[in-house]
């Protein structure tokens, strides 16, 4: 079937001719035409003037009338078409505002599907976010990548932190389910947590580590921490969904980014503030000031273990091999 030839637009004397005051030019036409045929054909005398007056007449009148009808149609169309014109298209662009704003409100700016390995581009959006940042804001479970992200800036930030309890075995058995779930795991529920446990030792030593890049690092430690991760700057927040069973076997879950305008961002905040002045959960500090052993007092008020240099600096260099693994694949630079 041909496809149906665009119509073109039509100018406005092109417009006269299909309107009913078209149909009055061409009869006035017609009649002066006639008129002045007739009054040529005739003798000399009276009718001939009378008929050729009438045909001049008509002549002039129709001339007149199609140089009216030119003026006040394009006078018609600036008054009536051309504001309304404007008054749609101003319509349009409030529509769209505030469409805009309900889609800052309500839905993600950047949505990052589950992956395997790290994702670059995810990797990209949060460490600008991070660069860009004068609060930190990390609800997980280890804080180990937190920690090998703040070795990677170059600005000073405050840093709080709400990780899992080490010292309640309830605290892990949401991560540790999850992790069962994977295809891949291969491994007993004992071994997980076990392996879960020295991820938040290994964090904990991190963070302590990268205080450096902070004026201070609160950290709350709470019993039932959330299955998604949270990681908040001064302008978005990113919310992993560790939650969501579709991404059960991927070792990065589904991720979301809302602005500091949203809904999501708002709430979640005052929640994150809430948990970290909880009096249901345990509250340390670690500042630029905070020495090797006055870490390994707070280590042990933590985990309700005690750390030696030996242990210390054999998490130091597990943290390490995790930065630098993390840091290569995720394509952070070193």
């Amino acid at each position: 079937m041909p496809a149906e030839a665009p119509r073109l637009r039509r100018t406005p004397l092109q417009e006269i001719f299909w309107t009913r005051t078209s149909l009055l030019l061409v009869i006035l036409v017609v009649v002066a035409g006639s008129s002045l045929w007739i009054s040529s054909t005739m003798d000399p005398g009276a009718g001939k003037t009378l008929i050729n007056a009438l045909g001049t007449g008509t002549l002039i009148s129709a001339v007149v009338g199609f140089g009216q009808t030119l003026i006040t149609a394009a006078a018609s169309q600036k008054a009536l078409v051309t504001p309304l014109i404007e008054e749609s298209r101003r319509a349009l662009q409030e529509l769209s505002a505030e469409y805009r704003s309900l889609n800052k409100e309500f839905f993600p700016t950047n949505v990052f599907e589950a992956t395997t390995d790290p994702d670059p581009a995810f990797n990209r959006v949060l460490m600008a976010d991070l660069g860009a940042t004068r609060q930190y804001f990390f609800r997980g479970f280890s804080g180990r990548h937190a920690a090998a992200r703040l070795l990677l800036s170059r600005t000073e930030r405050e840093l709080r932190a709400v990780i899992a309890d080490p010292r309640d075995a309830g605290a892990i058995s949401g991560r540790a389910r999850y992790l069962l779930r994977r295809e891949e795991a291969g491994v007993d529920y004992e071994s997980i947590q076990q392996r879960l446990n020295d991820e938040i030792r290994i964090g904990l030593v991190g963070l302590f580590l990268a205080r450096s890049r902070c004026a201070q690092v609160d950290i709350t430690v709470i019993a039932d921490p959330p299955l998604d991760r949270l990681e908040m700057f001064d302008d978005s927040v990113w919310v992993t969904l560790y939650s969501d069973i579709r991404g059960a076997t991927t070792l990065y879950p589904r991720t979301l980014r809302f602005t500091e305008g949203s809904f999501l961002y708002n709430m979640e905040r005052s929640e994150f503030l809430r948990v970290s002045q909880s009096r249901t959960g345990r509250h340390f500090l670690i500042t630029p000031a905070t020495t090797r052993p006055d870490f390994l007092a707070l280590f042990e008020k933590i985990t309700g273990s005690a750390l030696s240099e030996e242990q210390f600096r054999e998490l130091e260099a597990k943290f390490h091999d995790f930065r630098t693994e993390f840091s290569a694949v995720a394509e952070l630079g070193s």
